[in-house]
């Protein structure tokens, strides 16, 4: 009997469950890089070089392990172009009985693989995907009969199962949570570590030309490439973390400095995300870290949140509110992208930082996701499906299970609450007080209104404004209304005036 085992682009594990009780003697596991994939958004050029590469050299890894191994690559001229056409072709050319999967990371994938079985013919595992360390099943009894669901508690819930930073029952410094104590902002000199740079091998390079040729109206600079590619190289960045960020990662993880797209940040969403590396090894490696007086408690419960709380909370509530996530638009907002996304040509300099960043990068750490980029889309109405949509293709960490609730949930408020207890909504004073990024922009964060005025001001107030019937009963932003209720109707005249031409301009 031969089974065919398909491992997908973001499955790069060992460990991975499609490959358990693999019989490497007769057994085939196909990899293919495919059109369809790589374009139902035109990912980043790096993104899609980044995982082409990846996924060549975990092949090589798994042929040293005698596995047998077909792999497609995307110019290969009998290229099929989707994951079932090209597994159908593997079937028919190897007299395959039966097909072993890992459960996909996105919902529309996982629709199209339940269905083989009909399409094919044939007999179709899909396996759970045991890397992630709370299963839907787990999730589903932890949030049954809970009116509403929030991340901090279901991460205690984590943190006690997995003994993570725990003394016995209670957390190792008495506290849960020390967000409070990791908001400062960038003053005074920060030394600020090199990021990793990966070198760019044979495989690698093929790929870089192969993107160049076959991509090359996708949004994104291909080069420099800096990507760790192997697991190897993924554990080389996760201790270079250890060693020389974490210690001031806590301090300064919402900080944003013009020139300083990496910061004390970790970058191991890429490598986790599509499973070079694995989510406990990196919360043991941080509490170790901790236990032997290298990096403070704020700063590694802090990194340990992002993993195994909030990386598997949004996960969760991918699987638990699909397909009718995708199409949450609280707030009926309807305009379109703004072309400076792709361009970065703006007249404000923190969206053509974080913009400009993006491109060359295919990164952007979560204060520039969730406070500039996500926060101006939130403010200015932007329709749900296009930001996400530029959210999936622009970040080289970017699936839809990570992706579609941090976006439509946390930074659109477009479920209405369900992931978030309020509107990540901000003026321009939290992007002075964050960031230098105000310094050398051609408008002025200190003024109101008026056509030299920070865009974010005038945009928050009217954002609070035409939304009031939905959140004036949000007790977390009730202070606000008040604010804006003591304002004189020339003040709320500017505000709605000032709103209106920036966004027809916009257009």
């Amino acid at each position: 009997m031969t089974t065919l085992r398909l491992v997908l682009g973001d499955q790069l594990s060992d460990s991975i469950s499609s490959l358990n009780g693999c019989d490497r003697a007769q057994d085939i596991v196909l990899m293919c890089e495919v059109w369809d994939e790589a374009t139902y958004v035109k990912h980043h050029k790096k993104k899609i070089a980044f995982l082409f590469s990846a996924m060549r050299h975990f092949c090589e890894s798994l042929k040293r392990q005698d596995y047998e191994v077909e792999y497609t690559k995307i110019d290969d001229p009998h290229n099929a172009g989707s994951f079932k056409a090209e597994v159908k072709r593997a079937v028919a050319k190897h007299a395959i009985d039966r097909i072993i999967v890992t459960s996909p990371g996105e919902y529309r994938v996982l629709q199209d693989i339940q269905q083989w079985h009909v399409d094919l013919g044939i007999e179709v595992e899909i396996r759970t995907d045991d890397r992630f360390l709370c299963s839907q099943e787990a999730f589903t009894d932890w949030a049954q009969n809970r009116k509403q669901l929030r991340m901090e508690y279901f991460y205690r819930e984590m943190r006690r199962k997995y003994r993570v930073l725990m003394h016995e029952n209670e957390p190792v410094g008495g506290q849960w949570n020390y967000d409070a104590e990791n908001r400062k902002p960038p003053k005074g000199d920060l030394h600020v570590p090199p990021p990793y740079l990966g070198q760019v091998d044979e495989i690698t390079q093929g790929v870089l030309e192969t993107v160049a040729a076959r991509f090359a109206n996708h949004f994104g600079d291909l080069e420099p490439f800096y990507f760790a590619v192997t697991r190897d190289e993924a554990l080389k960045v996760l201790n270079r973390f250890i060693q020389q960020r974490l210690p001031s990662f806590g301090d300064y993880q919402d900080a944003m400095i013009e020139g300083e797209p990496w910061m004390y940040h970790s970058h191991i969403s890429f490598y986790l995300n599509c499973g070079l590396l694995l989510p406990l090894e990196c919360v043991r490696a941080a509490e170790e870290a901790y236990e032997q007086g290298q990096a403070p408690l704020n700063a590694v419960e802090g990194f340990i949140r992002q993993i195994i709380g909030w990386r598997e909370y949004v996960r969760a509530i991918y699987w638990f509110k699909m397909p009718f996530y995708a199409e949450a638009n609280f707030f009926e907002a309807a305009r379109p992208l703004p072309s400076f996304y792709w361009t970065a040509h703006t007249r404000m300099n923190c969206l053509h930082q974080c913009v400009s960043e993006t491109r060359e990068n295919a990164y952007a750490h979560h204060i520039q996701r969730l406070m500039v980029l996500g926060n101006f889309t939130l403010l200015a109405g932007i329709d749900p499906k296009y930001v996400n949509a530029w959210f999936l293709a622009v970040y080289a960490d970017a699936y839809e299970w990570v992706e579609l609730p941090n976006v439509s949930g946390m930074i659109l408020f477009a479920d209405g609450g369900y992931l978030a207890s309020k509107p990540y909504a901000a003026g321009g004073s939290y992007i002075n007080k964050m960031s230098d990024y105000c310094k050398s922009c051609s408008y002025k964060v200190t003024r109101k209104n008026g056509p030299d005025a920070c865009p974010f001001n005038y945009l928050y107030w009217d954002f609070l404004d035409r939304n009031r019937d939905k959140l004036r009963s949000n007790h977390r932003i009730g202070m606000m209304y008040q604010t804006y209720d003591r304002m004189s109707d020339e003040k709320k005249h500017a505000i709605r005036d000032d709103s209106q031409k920036f966004l027809d301009s916009m257009e």
